[in-house]
């Protein structure tokens, strides 16, 4: 299946222009200016209704986009941001405040995040950042940098619809990373679709102080394939994803990765209501007996694990910042504007410390974490960085949140204001393995 890129390109590009969303959010120039390169090399795509994932474009060798040129300093950590994720971050963030946030209420009581909303979203295209140029994506460069900031600005809208969003996008960016040729080809252009594949990463299990290195989801080699059993929890999207990114045990060589269908026999998806991140629409999957090829395995010899994880980590934390900013911010403006005894009550010191100190907290958690991703982007090992970022940020998070909701006294513990719903978001910093891959 073959079309002319040119015609591809110009076909995209005019549907992206007919969109009202862009002249709203001020968007337009910015989008299709980075838009096209996404349609130069052309947008392949296969069917969503009864999918049959195909190699629509074989690749010989696997595609993997090169580190951008900023790493050349080995040994800097540099926080400065390039004009492009500048650029990048102001448009997410514009997006996040007009269109997220609004919505997110809804989305918190309906447990689902609205299609229309969905359509927005993947009108941004940041799906085509993850895949790779060969495949039809926008995929040059490979940044964690870039990726750490547009999840902290989604979830300065709302975590619940930032995890919903970013899910796909990370098993696209895990295939991208460490996929095969033959994975690539499969899998990828199915996410450039018209209905884009909805995918999801599944490690966490229901297990006290979990630990994604000691899995009791089990595969087992069985001929030319894998035999998976086990259950998995607190996966974005379960029920409606058609591909997960499984971590199971694999006899006598530890924790690897695995490549399922959710069409595949013996894999049961059902809803798993939880305290927050209700948009995120997570679930339980059991896998009973679950037969899978041998090239299911994501991967070659040089697949990194612990790599794997250190990624998801820093994609939650990346999601703390977001949703501590909103905190911040909004209690700030509310204890300006809220009066007691004739006077605002940021003039009270324990509200003016309380507030600083959700700044400075807050701070402490950015530098970590892009202290562990500024190494990330460089290529350098991440492993120590990224987990102290995750045990910082799990705490602090959960921190922020309590204070946000006491700021507000009375208030904080109703839904007039967003506070407690940021409450109840921020406390799975600390909970969650897994589900995304910055």
């Amino acid at each position: 299946m073959s079309r002319d890129p040119m015609g591809i390109a110009l076909a995209a590009l005019n549907s992206i222009a007919s969109s009202p969303v862009l002249d709203k959010l001020g968007l337009r120039e910015t989008l299709e200016k980075t838009l096209y390169q996404g349609t130069k090399s052309g947008f392949q795509a296969i069917g969503a209704t009864s999918r049959q994932f195909k190699n629509v474009v074989k690749l010989v060798s696997p595609a993997r986009p090169a580190a951008p040129e900023s790493t050349t300093a080995k040994n800097l950590f540099d926080l400065s941001l390039s004009e492009e994720q500048q650029m990048m971050q102001e448009s997410v963030q514009r997006f996040a405040s007009d269109a997220i946030r609004p919505a997110a209420m809804d989305a918190d009581a309906n447990a689902f995040t609205p299609d229309a909303l969905s359509a927005e979203i993947a009108e941004l295209g940041l799906t085509y950042f993850a895949v790779p140029e060969e495949l039809g994506g926008a995929g040059t460069e490979r940044s964690p940098i870039t990726n750490m900031i547009v999840a902290e600005e989604l979830a300065y809208g709302d975590m619940g619809i930032a995890v919903a969003t970013l899910a796909p996008i990370g098993v696209a960016n895990a295939l991208t990373h460490w996929g095969t040729a033959d994975q690539q080809s499969r899998y990828l252009p199915a996410f450039l679709d018209e209905k884009p594949l909805l995918a999801s990463i599944a490690v966490a299990e229901k297990t006290p102080l979990f630990d994604p290195n000691q899995l009791k989801t089990s595969a087992k080699s069985v001929g030319n394939g894998y035999i998976l059993h086990g259950e998995k929890a607190l996966v974005p999207l379960a029920e409606n994803a058609e591909l997960f990114l499984v971590a199971a045990n694999l006899e006598n060589k530890g924790p690897r990765i695995f490549i399922v269908e959710s069409s595949t026999e013996g894999v049961t998806v059902a809803a798993d209501p939880s305290m927050g991140l209700k948009a995120a629409q997570l679930g339980k999957i059991s896998f009973n007996n679950v037969k899978i090829e041998s090239d299911n395995l994501l991967g070659n010899d040089d697949f990194d694990y612990q790599t794997f994880i250190n990624f998801s980590r820093l994609s939650w934390c990346s999601l703390a910042l977001g949703t501590a900013r909103a905190v911040l911010d909004y209690t700030v403006t509310y204890c300006n504007e809220r009066e007691a005894f004739g006077e605002p009550i940021s003039h009270r010191q324990s509200v003016a410390f309380m507030i600083a100190n959700i700044g400075i907290e807050l701070d402490s958690m950015k530098v970590l974490t892009q202290r562990a991703v500024a190494k990330a982007e460089k290529g350098l090992d991440f492993t120590q960085e990224s987990y102290l970022a995750r045990v910082l940020c799990g705490d602090k998070s959960m921190e922020i949140g309590t204070n946000g909701v006491q700021l507000l006294g009375g208030h904080g513990f109703t839904k007039e204001h967003p506070v407690e719903r940021w409450y109840r978001d921020l406390r799975s910093i600390a909970l969650f393995e897994g589900g995304l891959h910055l």
